[in-house]
């Protein structure tokens, strides 16, 4: 049998709050949520407009009355502004009065350049005074304080150029900022206040922080905490194309950065989306990851008197969806009063917070294939969150996971300089591991040949036609019955006829290249996963291609998908699993659980479902039982036993 893996991610992080800050907002209160915790940031020239007291209290009754809040974070300083400190007393009493936690935050942003992001110059005497006059400003005020993400470092002024003396900028950045949060962050903090937890928030561009001084190894482990960027917006339309499963990835990839509750919480705003569906998902996905906190970004937006508008959803704003426009207006917290005006950003937030608390309790702890990023690396930049989104659940991780009885590796895995030792040493344990072709292309000559044979040819070949099997054969075509698949370019892989097995193929003007290649080694064995030149066409494949290699990537999963692409799965150790559909109409969708005569309850609806007939071509073999259903657009469904 074909092995996959069944990787229990590392410990559920545990809500944990400062004692000193908790007890300024804690009051006996109860929490807003079963679940987790709801935190509001507040920026700076908020908090000086709080100074009004009308205006203070007008913001807080829009937003109370759309949602239920248990803290929020009041920023000191942001692009040269600074807050001073009877407002930010004032603001705190108010909310304190009121059972609302309160903390500490900074945006160690400069003012901004010709439409760029810019970050303090961190050789100028006077950014660097800048930047420890915010952090014991904030220390003075607050027990828990939260770095906003603008603490990396992007400035090349003559300075800059002169101290970064032949070394590359990446490392030149590294180490200054771990200097800088040291020496102009932590200690001035301390010194002020001894018993401040300081939390740095990390951004969603995980791929690239190392080039801008961003440390997910030293420097977060200088801090108390660490805080996940789970924004993921537009994923067509937007500068980076984060895709929307990233939401949920990112968190459970800083869970294993900083596991045993490090990973404080998840933070998400409402920009850059066509459609308001897409704010809520990153909410639920957020929460899925099993976030104890998550922050709202920012109080403006939360307070603006302006009517939410639903957005592009014309094509499914019909139908019953997981956001539901109608029951989103209708919505009111409990307790809170009337006539806050049409609802806004915070109604939503609310609405969709709400809904996911009620069942929440019921999953158990993530799991997911595990996928290898060390620490500083790149390569194949975001893939997981691709292949999240075509159903494979993914738990990545910045140290090696030997303990898995299959690894996922892509390029970015070539940044340790042992991985082909390590390779040789999971397969020889009769474990397997998948490898990218763009791993591929970078191991050529390092090893690997010592493994398998291969030739990454840095030819390209269109591919519109699929066919599976294992072993000799003509094999079993995979093409979507009654439509064709657009061409999409693979790079060419050479392989010795019986020596390295191509489990599903592409077929272009009788030109076949492997799509999933596998090869034995040992006790283990070794797969090829050809990525597309554009990782997005990994979303046109013919449904039954991803159905297959599901089947041999998750063989022993306790759940997978049979499914379109642009829907996910996030599994959990007890049983239960959430399937969500990003697409825009609705999803015929097959789940295959472990189990000849495995049971299936809605948790959200009640309604048990009755098992399919089993079996697809391609797929592995094992007992399991079948189940299918619609998933409506833009929407979720909950299972378990």
């Amino acid at each position: 049998m074909v092995r996959s893996v069944c990787l229990l991610a590392l410990a559920l992080a545990l809500a944990a709050t400062s004692g000193a800050a908790a007890s300024q907002g804690s009051h006996g209160r109860a929490r807003a949520y079963r679940n987790f915790k709801v935190a509001i940031y507040v920026p700076v020239y908020s908090v000086l407009a709080m100074r009004d007291p009308k205006v203070r209290d007008q913001q807080y009754r829009r937003i109370a009355g759309q949602l239920r809040f248990d803290k929020v974070y009041l920023e000191v300083w942001r692009s040269g502004v600074f807050a001073d400190d009877a407002a930010l007393e004032s603001a705190k009493k108010f909310f304190v009065s009121r059972g609302i936690e309160v903390a500490g935050g900074v945006a160690y942003s400069a003012p901004a350049g010709n439409g760029q992001f810019v970050t303090l110059d961190y050789e100028l005497p006077r950014d660097r005074e800048i930047c420890r006059r915010a952090a014991e400003l904030a220390a003075r005020h607050f027990d828990e304080v939260m770095l906003d993400d603008f603490f990396f470092f992007n400035t090349k002024s003559e300075p800059d150029i002169a101290a970064k003396s032949g070394r590359s900028w990446t490392q030149y950045r590294l180490e200054r900022m771990r200097e800088v949060a040291e020496d102009l962050v932590l200690k001035p903090a301390r010194a002020v206040n001894p018993r401040v937890k300081v939390t740095i928030k990390y951004p969603n561009w995980y791929e690239h922080f190392q080039g801008l001084g961003y440390d997910l190894d030293i420097e977060a482990r200088k801090f108390d905490a660490i805080y996940t960027g789970d924004e993921t917006r537009d994923p067509e339309m937007t500068d980076q194309l984060l895709q929307q499963y990233e939401s949920y990835l990112i968190f459970r990839y800083f869970d294993n950065v900083r596991p045993h509750g490090g990973n404080r919480g998840g933070w998400v705003d409402p920009y850059a989306t066509r459609y308001v569906d897409r704010y809520a998902e990153q909410l639920w996905d957020t929460l899925f990851a099993k976030a104890p906190e998550i922050t709202l970004f920012n109080w403006g937006d939360l307070v603006s008197p302006d009517a939410l508008e639903p957005g592009e959803r014309q094509a499914w704003g019909w139908q019953r969806t997981s956001f539901d426009w109608n029951a989103m207006v209708r919505y009111t917290p409990h307790g809170s009063g009337s006539g806050v005006g049409p609802p806004g950003w915070a109604r939503a937030a609310g609405y969709s917070l709400e809904q996911v608390d009620r069942f929440l309790g019921d999953l158990g702890r993530p799991l997911g294939i595990a996928s290898y990023k060390p620490y500083q690396s790149s390569g194949e930049d975001f893939l997981q969150d691709y292949l999240g989104n075509l159903g494979l659940p993914i738990e990545l991780m910045p140290q090696f996971p030997a303990q898995a009885p299959l690894i996922l590796l892509t390029a970015s895995a070539a940044h340790d300089p042992n991985i082909v030792a390590k390779i040789k040493g999971q397969l020889t344990a009769g474990k397997d591991i998948v490898i990218t072709s763009g791993l591929l292309s970078v191991l050529q000559g390092r090893g690997l040949q010592d493994i398998v044979e291969l030739e990454y040819t840095g030819r390209k070949v269109a591919v519109q036609d699929y066919f599976g099997a294992f072993g000799a054969g003509a094999g079993v075509n995979l093409d979507e019955p009654g439509k064709r698949a657009p061409p999409i370019l693979f790079p060419e892989i050479r392989y010795y006829t019986n020596d390295a097995w191509p489990l599903v193929r592409g077929v272009a003007e009788e030109r076949g290249v492997p799509i999933l290649l596998m090869d034995r080694y040992s006790k283990g064995v070794l797969y090829v996963l050809n990525i597309p030149d554009n990782p997005g066409d990994l979303y046109e494949l013919p449904q039954p291609v991803t159905r297959a290699i599901r089947g041999y990537l998750q063989a022993d999963f306790p759940v997978r998908l049979d499914a379109p692409s642009l829907v996910s799965l996030f599994a959990y150790d007890n049983g239960t699993f959430i399937v969500e559909s990003f697409r825009s109409e609705p999803a015929s969708i097959g789940v295959s659980v472990a189990g000849e005569k495995a049971r299936l309850r809605n948790r959200v609806t009640g309604e048990e479902l009755a098992a399919s007939p089993a079996g697809h071509a391609g797929e592995a073999e094992g007992a399991r039982t079948q189940f299918r259903f619609t998933l409506p657009p833009h929407s979720y469904a909950v299972f378990g036993p």
